[in-house]
């Protein structure tokens, strides 16, 4: 709910455009676009003279299926080939949508885009640097056990070294995520031509980490080499390495920690409204053990971080001179609520 109140917030502060495309990319079950399309409602006095669109960029047909009965409760139909959009339907609060292979299958316009633990499963490339130089953490088969996958380094320099390493690392252990550069420049270069934001939650750092790259098995450590296909495998989101890949076509803010986040939002007001409507004990445990999880920093609190793109001109006049304009509107959740 926070997170669809934020859109609202940017759209308002950008002059409340009269369009407005909400663009997910993996939006897994739809269960966070279903609660940002509640949020849409309930402020529909406030959206009324804006057109908006859901665009959700899904390569799993199983979750885009998944994803329609949430959203449309079935009110979908394929398209034929030709189109970019595979399918499409109207959400159960009455909104088109329409769903995508690629995110630059998504139509050009004013967009507000939202990534929430995508970029963490992207693949990455690891690098370790030796005595030699930088060698590219390689997969091979283990000789000595049959049916057994083990790490090796590269004898020489690969390609993926040579091209992705930037010159001024200092760190000996490296992940990199290709696919999510290309994506950032694909974002911040949409952004920069036609306005919107983009916002992007996940578990990572700023630089930081060397050695992230790990399995989960029903919600438990998994060894990545064993079984392979049968964990899901992650890799915390480098912030520094999508700063840098923005190349300045679109500001940036962040990475913030979730609780940092969610407080600058105003969760301590919106809990305590929510405990003071519900009438039973269990919702009310419900909610404290929900905010717990999200805020305390031994849970979620500290390992989830939030990170936006927007356009330059939302944080800087661009007549720096003139001092007569009214200062621009602080960027919700990046800095501190203040009430009014």
């Amino acid at each position: 709910q926070l997170i669809g109140i934020w859109y609202i917030s940017e759209w308002m502060a950008m002059g409340k455009p009269n369009t407005f495309q909400l663009v997910e990319l993996g939006p897994g079950r739809g269960t966070l676009t279903e609660d940002i399309l509640r949020v849409f409602k309930q402020l529909t006095s406030v959206l009324s003279k804006c057109d908006v669109s859901v665009h959700l960029v899904e390569v799993s047909p199983k979750l885009s299926e998944i994803q329609a009965a949430m959203l449309t409760g079935g009110k979908v139909q394929p398209n034929p080939e030709d189109k970019s959009a595979y399918m499409e339907g109207v959400t159960k609060t009455g909104i088109p949508i329409f769903w995508y292979r690629d995110i630059q299958d998504v139509p050009p316009g004013y967009s507000f885009y939202l990534a929430h633990e995508f970029f963490d499963a992207l693949p990455i490339h690891k690098f370790q640097r030796t005595e030699k130089g930088w060698r590219e953490v390689l997969v091979d088969i283990d000789p000595e056990v049959p049916d057994q996958l083990r790490f090796v380094l590269s004898p020489s320099r690969t390609l993926a070294t040579q091209n992705f390493i930037q010159p001024e690392e200092r760190r000996d252990h490296v992940e990199v995520c290709p696919e999510a550069g290309v994506i950032v420049q694909r974002l911040a270069s949409r952004i920069e031509k036609d306005g919107g934001a983009a916002l992007v939650a996940d578990y990572g750092h700023d630089g930081t980490k060397t050695d992230t790259f790990r399995g989960f098995r029903n919600h438990k450590l998994h060894d990545v080499l064993s079984a392979p296909g049968t964990a899901d495998l992650t890799a915390d989101v480098d912030f520094s390495y999508l700063r840098k890949m923005a190349q300045g076509r679109a500001a940036t803010l962040g990475p913030i920690k979730q609780r940092e986040f969610l407080k600058n939002m105003g969760i301590d007001l919106r809990l305590q409204v929510l405990l003071q409507n519900s009438g039973d004990t269990a919702t009310r445990e419900q909610l404290l053990h929900s905010y717990d999880m999200l805020m305390n920093p031994e849970k979620m609190g500290d390992c989830f971080n939030f990170f936006a793109l927007l356009p330059h001109h939302r944080l800087l006049h661009p007549d720096k001179k003139d001092k007569s304009k009214s200062p621009l509107p602080p960027v919700a959740g990046f800095n501190e609520l203040l009430l009014k």
